[in-house]
C-alpha cells in the first residue's frame, strides 16, 4: 500500500507584536484532501503576497476576518487541477484560486475561475491581470480620476499596483511620478516611462518632490503613509482627489507615532483645499469595473503601454522571509512564491 501524498502548509501559530516573526507561522504536512462531489482537488503553481496579509493576522476588526489561529494563512493561488468531481473543470485546467499558503486544496468548483494560458502567462492572474492590477485600475480611475494634464503621484510606484498607477495614469493623458526606494527601482519607472522618478530614501526627498510638481498634485494614489505622505500633503492642489487602497508603513505599528497631534493639521487641509479622501478595497468595484479592466488591461499589455515585473521566490518554505521582506520594501515587482511546477511554461 503507498502511502498518501503529503500537502506541505504553512498556518498562522501566534499573532505577531509589531513585526511578524518566523515564530509566528508553523509548517506542517499532512495527506492531500480528497474532493466531494461539486469540488476540485487543486495542486497550487503560484502563491501572491500581499501587504494586506499582515492585516489578517491581527485579531482586529477591519473588512475581512482575520486569519484564524492554527489555520493556513490565506492568499490568492494560481493552481492546476488534480481531481474534479465538477463536469466545469478537468485535470489539467489551470484556475485562479485562493488556497493560501499551501501545496494543495479543495475548493467548490464555482470558486475558481479557470485560465487561458495562451491569453497571457498564468501568473499574472495575481498580478497585472489581478488584484494587484485591478486595484490600480479601479481606485484611480474612479476615484482619482485623472484628466489629461494632470499631475498624479504614486508611492511604491515599483509594486504591482504602484507601476499600474503610473501608466494607466500616462496612458489617460496625466503626468505621472512615482515614487520608490533605491536607484534600481527608480531607474525601472524611468524605464516604464515616468515623467519623473523619485528615491524616497534620498536626504533631499521632500525638495525633489517640490520639484517635480511645480503645479502641485491633482491625484495622490496612497499605498504607504509615512513620511511620503508627510511630503505629499502640502503639495496636494485644491480639489486634488486621495484614493487610499493601503498603509504599509503602518502595517507593524504597535502604537501611534511619537509628535504632535497631525489630525488637525490634515482635517484643516481636507476643509481647505476641498480635497477628496476614499480610502477602498477593491472588492467593492468588481461588479462594475472588472469586466472593462479585464478588456483594457488585456490590451495594454498587447500594445506594450502596461508592463509589469514579477519578483518570483522558489519554494513555499520560503514565503515568510519572502513576506517579511515585502513588507520592508525588499522585492522589485510582483511578489510570487513558485510552490509547484508551471505546466504552462
Amino acid at each position: 500500500m503507498t502511502d498518501p501524498i503529503q500537502n506541505t502548509r504553512i498556518l498562522l501559530a501566534s499573532r505577531p507584536d509589531g513585526e511578524p516573526t518566523a515564530d509566528n507561522f508553523r509548517i506542517e504536512h499532512v495527506p492531500v484532501p480528497e474532493p466531494a462531489e461539486g469540488e476540485v482537488l487543486l495542486r497550487t503553481i503560484y502563491l501572491s503576497l500581499d501587504p494586506y496579509m499582515r492585516g489578517r493576522m491581527n485579531d482586529a476588526k477591519s473588512y475581512a476576518a482575520p486569519v484564524e489561529l492554527g489555520a493556513v494563512m490565506e492568499g490568492g493561488t494560481v493552481a492546476e487541477v488534480v481531481e474534479s468531481r465538477d463536469p466545469s473543470l478537468v485535470p489539467g485546467d489551470i484556475v485562479l484560486s485562493h488556497l493560501g499558503w499551501q501545496a494543495y486544496g479543495v475548493l467548490p468548483a464555482g470558486q475558481v475561475r479557470k485560465l487561458d494560458p495562451s491569453r497571457a502567462p498564468v501568473s499574472t492572474a495575481v498580478g497585472v491581470l489581478g488584484m494587484p492590477g485591478f486595484t490600480a485600475y479601479a481606485g484611480l480611475l474612479e476615484i482619482g480620476r485623472p484628466q489629461p494634464g494632470e499631475t498624479v503621484v504614486v508611492a511604491a510606484a515599483a509594486g504591482p499596483v504602484g507601476s499600474a498607477v503610473g501608466q494607466i495614469a500616462r496612458i489617460k493623458g496625466a503626468r505621472a511620478v512615482g515614487i520608490a526606494g533605491g536607484a534600481q527601482k527608480v531607474a525601472w519607472l524611468e524605464e516604464l516611462g515616468f515623467d519623473v522618478a523619485l528615491d524616497h530614501r534620498s536626504p533631499t526627498f521632500k525638495d525633489d518632490l517640490k520639484a517635480a510638481v511645480p503645479d502641485g498634485i491633482d491625484v495622490y494614489f496612497e499605498n504607504v503613509g509615512g513620511h511620503v505622505w508627510d511630503a505629499v500633503l502640502p503639495r496636494l492642489n485644491t480639489y486634488a482627489r486621495v484614493p487610499v487602497c493601503g498603509l504599509v508603513a503602518h502595517y507593524n505599528d504597535t502604537e501611534l507615532p511619537p509628535g504632535p497631534d497631525r489630525a488637525p493639521r490634515l482635517m484643516q487641509t481636507i476643509l481647505t483645499k476641498s480635497l477628496t479622501v476614499r480610502g477602498f478595497i477593491q472588492n467593492e468595484f468588481v461588479k462594475t469595473h472588472y469586466k472593462a479592466f479585464q478588456a483594457d488591461a488585456a490590451g495594454w499589455i498587447a500594445d506594450g503601454s502596461l508592463r509589469h515585473k514579477e519578483d518570483i521566490v522558489q519554494g513555499l518554505e520560503n514565503a515568510p522571509e519572502a513576506f517579511f521582506g515585502m513588507l520592508k520594501g525588499k522585492n522589485f515587482g510582483k511578489l510570487l512564491v513558485q510552490v509547484g511546477d508551471d505546466p504552462t511554461r
